[in-house]
Order: C-alpha cells, then sequence, then structure tokens
C-alpha cells in the first residue's frame, strides 16, 4: 500500500549528514592542536601588549589557513565553506581575534579573485603566504548597517582612480599592508554605483587613526582617511558598480565564520568550567555536584551545540548554492550573543578568580561582545530574517530598491 505524499522525500532526506568527511576531521585536528600549541598560550599575551602576531600570521599562511576558499586558479585550495567554518571554530577555541584577522582575509581573498592578475600578483599570492596583512574598508563614521550610503567617492581620472573619504571601524588597521575599500563612483545610483578597489597602506594620502576598544586589542581597529589618493585601474576589484553586490556575496558567508569562531570560544570556556567545578569543592563536595553548576552548563552545552548545527547546516547549503541568508542571519545573531552568555556564566562560575587575568574567561567577553556588532548587529540580522520569512515589501523602508541589502555591511 503506498505511504502518504510526503513519504516521497524520505529518499532525499535520508541522504543527509551531520558528520565531516575524513579530510575535515583532519583538518580540525592539525588546527586545533595549532590553536592549543600557538594561540591559547598567547591569548592574553596579544591582549595586553595590543599587538597582532605578523609572525603567527606567517605560521597561518604556510598552513594554508589564509584565503582558504580562493580558487585554484589564484593559489587557494578552494575549499567548500564547512571546511572553512571548521577551521574557523578550531581557530577560535584558541583566540577568536586571530579568528576574525582570518575572516578578514577571507573577505579580500574574495574580492581580490574579481581583480585584474597584477593585482592578484601584489596582494593576493603574499596576503595567502601569510607576507601580508590586508583590512576591510566598509564602515564610515556617519553609517555602519546602512553601508548603501557611504560618502566615501572614487572619481576616475584617465587610467586612476582619485579616491577621497574616511572609513571607520576598520580591523588591523595598525598592521594592515593593504585595504580592500568601497567607494561610490556613481553617487546616484546608490548600492548600484558602489565600486571596491585595493589601495597600498601606506600610499600618500593615506592615514590611520587608532581606537581604544573594550576588547580585541590585538586587532587594533582605527579609521582611516583617504586624501586624494590615487588608485590606478588595475586595482579595482570587478567592474564599476559591482563593488556592493560582490561585497554581499562575501558578508552572506563571512557572519557563519564568525559565530563558529565564537562558539569555539565558547566551548572550551565550557570545558574549563567542567574541569573547574569537578576540582573545587564547597561544602565538602565539588562544585559539579550542586544543580545550579551543572545545569547552567547543561544548558548553556544544548545551546551551543544547536547554534553550531545551524551554522553549519547554512554553510553546507552555501556549498550546495541554496539559498542561505536567512541561516546565516540567524546564526549571526544567535552565535555571538548565546557565546557571550555561556562565558559570562563560566566567569561566575570560576568565582571571583574568574573575574582577574589569571584565566582567559574575562578577555574572552571582552572580544566575543565585539563580534556581535561586526558584519551586521543582532537588529540588523533579523531585519534580514523577518525579510526572508515575509518578503521585500515589508522591510521598514520607504525605497526598497536603495536600500536592498545595505543592513547586511556593518564592519569590524
Amino acid at each position: 500500500m503506498p505511504g502518504p505524499a510526503c513519504w516521497k522525500n524520505l529518499e532525499r532526506v535520508q541522504t543527509m549528514q551531520f558528520d565531516l568527511n575524513e579530510e575535515q576531521r583532519a583538518l580540525a585536528r592539525t588546527v586545533r592542536s595549532f590553536a592549543q600549541r600557538e594561540l591559547l598560550p598567547n591569548y592574553s599575551k596579544w591582549d595586553r601588549e595590543k599587538t597582532f602576531p605578523r609572525s603567527l600570521w606567517k605560521k597561518l599562511g604556510g598552513l594554508g589557513l589564509i584565503g582558504m576558499r580562493v580558487d585554484a586558479e589564484h593559489g587557494g585550495l578552494n575549499a567548500d565553506c564547512v571546511t572553512m567554518g571548521v577551521a574557523a571554530e578550531e581557530i577560535g577555541r584558541g583566540d577568536p581575534n586571530i579568528g576574525v584577522a582570518l575572516v578578514v582575509g577571507e573577505l579580500c581573498g574574495h574580492m581580490l579573485q574579481y581583480g585584474t592578475a597584477r593585482a592578484a600578483k601584489e596582494f593576493l599570492d603574499p596576503m595567502m603566504q601569510g607576507d601580508l596583512v590586508p583590512a576591510f574598508a566598509v564602515t564610515e563614521p556617519h553609517c555602519g548597517t546602512d553601508a548603501g550610503a557611504m560618502k566615501t567617492r572614487a572619481v576616475r581620472q584617465g587610467k586612476n582612480y582619485i579616491l577621497n573619504g574616511e572609513k571607520s571601524g576598520v580591523t588591523l588597521t595598525n598592521v594592515a599592508d593593504f585595504i580592500v575599500v568601497y567607494a561610490k563612483t556613481d553617487p546616484a545610483a546608490g548600492p548600484h554605483g558602489v565600486s571596491a578597489f585595493v589601495v597600498n597602506a601606506e600610499a600618500p594620502g593615506v592615514s590611520k587613526q587608532y581606537y581604544e576598544d573594550m576588547g580585541a586589542k590585538s586587532l587594533v581597529r582605527g579609521s582611516i582617511s583617504l586624501d586624494d589618493v590615487v588608485v590606478s585601474e588595475d586595482y579595482r576589484l570587478g567592474l564599476e558598480g559591482d563593488g556592493f553586490k560582490l561585497m554581499m556575496k562575501g558578508f552572506d558567508v563571512s557572519r557563519v565564520y564568525l559565530a563558529l569562531l565564537c562558539l569555539g570560544a565558547a566551548e572550551i570556556s565550557v570545558e574549563e568550567t567542567i574541569k573547574y567545578t569537578r576540582e573545587r569543592s564547597a561544602f565538602g563536595k565539588p562544585l559539579a555536584r550542586f544543580e545550579a553548576v551543572s545545569f547552567t552548563i547543561a544548558e548553556h552545552s544544548g545551546i551551543l551545540e544547536s547554534a553550531r548545527l545551524l551554522c553549519y547546516k547554512a554553510l553546507w547549503l552555501r556549498d550546495q548554492g541554496l539559498p542561505h541568508s536567512k541561516e546565516a542571519a540567524m546564526v549571526k545573531w544567535m552565535g555571538p550573543r548565546f557565546s557571550v552568555d555561556a562565558i559570562r556564566d563560566c566567569l561566575l562560575l570560576h568565582g571571583h578568580y574568574g573575574y582577574t587575568q589569571e584565566f582567559p574567561l574575562e578577555q574572552r567577553l571582552r572580544d566575543v561582545v565585539g563580534v556581535e556588532i561586526a558584519d551586521g548587529t543582532a537588529q540588523a540580522c533579523k531585519i534580514v530574517i523577518a525579510r526572508e520569512l515575509f518578503g521585500r515589501e515589508y522591510l521598514p523602508y520607504e525605497s526598497l530598491d536603495y536600500r536592498e541589502g545595505a543592513l547586511q555591511a556593518t564592519a569590524f
């Protein structure tokens, strides 16, 4: 007797897998070992010194972890998104700030593939080898989420462009060797008039100002001013007016990597807290035997695992060429937020010691809070989710054509 009509989908459902392949498992082991050996022992040191470890960046290049998804024809590994997610999660266990730097590298690598052979040779290849540190400049002092309202201009003069404007909230401002800059080549066209350029960080007319941030101190964010900066047309990435569209393709997956590196930081915090509460005693028995302790850890473990699975679903959808904006927006607000909640409770379960710098918990809390802002705040991501659920006609904007996609672009 034939079953219900819905059973026709059973064969497709049975192909779902929740395990990594052998290559991905090997990558996870390698990166976890690297994070435990090279990152975690230096995590607090780089925070105190407010320095980005260029020597470590070189090692990441040697492992092939910078620009992992760059096409093989450009010298990359052409890794799929799930594989990049595995690397991001494992790096987050050692130092989420280094994870953010890798995401910046992914965004820049994504854009540089649309550039000329000259741009690839001068910037993309050395970046992937760990010889050059990138920066990604979208946000401006007057606009972050509404990136389509940027005021930075790129005026064409012969075979060059003259760039003027200011970019803010730029990660790695102090050490970047080059910057992927977005500017309006056609101000009247809104986001369709945005073009992308790769700019030498030491070019005449480029100046920098650094921030004193609450966390992510090794990334040294800042503002970059562009005063009549001359950029050859060879350093334009993609066609004129394609910058915004190409940027959105990058952001739709980078937010998942950011969520995973936060979850990695929260996962190791939970593991450290399990160990601590097993060994620490109160009233004659281990803290872990108190339900107020064990239930807290149980709740966070379930929440983190749920967010983690949704992250990998989003990356799988991307790899299959299927719609994934909704899932990416979901994990972007869930991953950092739930990680902050978990790390905070882990800190409290360590008692007054957790509030000291003897443990990495207070630093993780400061660092992960910053990722709640990066690549789209929780509020902006919820608007994206609502757009996918209700339709574009229900977006809270007067001009949907102008605002389309703009709220995905807050930089960190």
